[in-house]
């Protein structure tokens, strides 16, 4: 039961905070991330949803991830 079934990604202006969950609830990782370092992480682990609040940059990542065959999640700030 270690595998990623749901990464949380926070975006911010240079710096990302990605959590991973496994299905149970369990925390997998928790990682610090440049803007450069964010894709070539992403294709690192295995595909699944990537949930991230709509904000401005939201819809440019949220493509750039789902190419890499991602289930991209935008959840509304509320």
């Amino acid at each position: 039961m270690n595998e990623v079934s749901i990464i949380g990604l926070d975006l911010a202006k240079n710096i990302f905070q990605a959590h991973g969950a496994a299905g149970d609830g369990s925390v997998l990782f928790r990682r610090k991330l440049s803007r450069a370092q964010l894709l070539d992480f992403l294709s690192k682990q295995p595909p699944c949803i990537v949930a991230m609040e709509a904000c401005a940059s939201a819809h440019h990542w949220g493509r750039a991830i789902g190419s890499l065959g991602y289930e991209v999640r935008l959840i509304p700030p509320a």
